[in-house]
């Protein structure tokens, strides 16, 4: 990637915020005007959806948001895991695109934030700083850099303006998209957009980020399969999260056979697996945001390396039991309790039809079929996920059915859905029943 050409500086105030997502709506409009023109012209009269999802305004709404970054850009990668089965198709692809956006800060501006959390001076602590940056993300880049002390360290700075902007960001968006038809008038996004303040919030103070990485390190004590890097408390700033710098290649490399054979890739599936339900059951702290990106692996000493630890999450024990309640039911094919649990977990609204709820408990038997297959499960050769966005798809069109789940539910699936997508990307076989065993009964 040429880092130099996708860098940009991030606006930082909100006055020049709320103009981009101006200029971003004008944009669309007049995308929708000349679309609906062109249409008139070759005797066509065309829906409204027509015009506002088209090629070049999907590329609008992408790029504007992936300028943005922070909380603009988190809604969006929010609502393409969360609500993907619910959105339109195109509306979808614009969303998934922000996930791989590596756009990056300029150096002026990279500096500008060193001096304002580190003071003028900052650069005589190192012998080295990489100012261009070696990931990239939502609301922050990561830079390597060595102290005098010879440390190698992994230091991540977050864009200028986020944390103050992420209410009015967040609002902005959703208002965007409901104005441009982009989302459908009977999804009820309330409970989703607070949810993403919420988690933003947190993800935006990195002090509370390596408190997390410090927990979950106790955690993991005695597991030497795992690696995780190590907070430098003295340089780490409310903005920037200073680490021990961890070396690895990214997870998915591994799906290439010349680099790791079945063996390889059945274990690390299975050691990423059986950690979410160490997580849940036991922990009751999740990570969860399943990024391939948050997932390395040294080769060297044949360790999963763990990164990224802001959108942790404390899952509640009554949530926990119904979830164990859920999925050892599924396993037993006891629908009925099946029910009940989800129920707990609130997952039916008053006056849900019966064929609907039906459809509900058809969908958690589905996604646990990994648990009920004896032996080994081919991740690489199921079409569960398309059936799973299928069977998803079917009952969205449904419009007297539009509920929003809780959000530790939605957080979960989250978790769970990207390790089925990355297990399917490794070609993985695991046997997700015995991971899950001691957890059941």
């Amino acid at each position: 990637m040429d880092t130099e050409a996708r860098a940009a500086a991030v606006p930082g105030g909100r006055l020049s915020r709320l103009a981009r997502l101006g200029s971003l709506a004008t944009g669309v409009a007049g995308g929708m005007l000349a679309e609906g023109a062109r249409q008139l012209a070759a005797g066509r009269r065309p829906r409204v959806s027509e015009l506002v999802l088209t090629p070049a305004n999907a590329r609008r709404v992408a790029d504007q948001l992936a300028q943005l970054r922070g909380a603009a850009m988190k809604v969006g990668q929010l609502m393409s895991m969360d609500a993907g089965n619910l959105l339109p198709p195109e509306l979808a692809d614009i969303l998934a695109r922000l996930r791989e956006d590596a756009r990056t800060m300029p150096m002026s501006q990279v500096v500008e934030v060193l001096e304002t959390h580190w003071g003028k001076g900052w650069e005589q602590s190192f012998a080295r700083f990489s100012f261009t940056p070696c990931a990239a993300a939502s609301i922050g880049q990561v830079h390597r850099a060595r102290t005098r002390d010879g440390e190698e360290l992994a230091i991540k700075l977050q864009y200028p303006g986020v944390r103050r902007s992420i209410d009015s960001d967040v609002d902005n968006v959703a208002t965007l998209l409901r104005v441009s038809g982009l989302l459908p008038k009977a999804l009820d996004l309330a409970p989703l957009l607070d949810e993403a303040k919420r988690q933003l919030h947190e993800e935006a103070d990195y002090r509370r980020e390596a408190a997390n990485l410090q927990r979950f390190a106790g955690l993991l004590a005695g597991a030497d399969e795992f690696l995780l890097p190590q907070p430098m408390a003295a340089l780490t700033r409310s903005d920037i999260l200073a680490m021990s710098w961890v070396e690895g290649v990214a997870v998915e490399s591994l799906a290439d056979p010349q680099t790791a054979d079945q063996a390889q890739r059945d274990r690390i599936a299975g050691l990423l697996i059986g950690l979410l339900f160490r997580e849940l059951f036991e922990f009751r702290l999740i990570q969860t945001d399943p990024n391939f990106a948050n997932y390395r692996f040294d080769a060297q000493g044949g360790r999963l390396v763990l990164l990224d630890f802001g959108a942790t999450r404390v899952y509640p024990e009554a949530v926990v039991e119904a979830y164990r309640r859920l999925m050892a039911a599924a396993i037993r094919g006891e629908r009925a309790a099946m029910g009940e649990a989800a129920q707990a977990i609130g997952y039916f609204r008053d006056g849900i039809h019966a064929h609907q709820r039906e459809a509900v408990i058809d969908l958690f038997a589905t996604a646990c079929e990994p648990l009920r297959h004896a032996g080994a499960y081919d991740f690489g050769a199921s079409d569960l996920a398309v059936r799973l966005r299928d069977a998803g798809m079917k009952l969205s069109m449904e419009r007297d059915f539009w509920h929003t789940p809780p959000a530790d539910a939605l957080f979960l699936h989250r978790k769970l859905g990207g390790l089925y997508l990355l297990a399917a990307r490794l070609r993985a076989r695991v046997d997700v029943g015995r991971l899950a065993r001691p957890w059941l009964g």
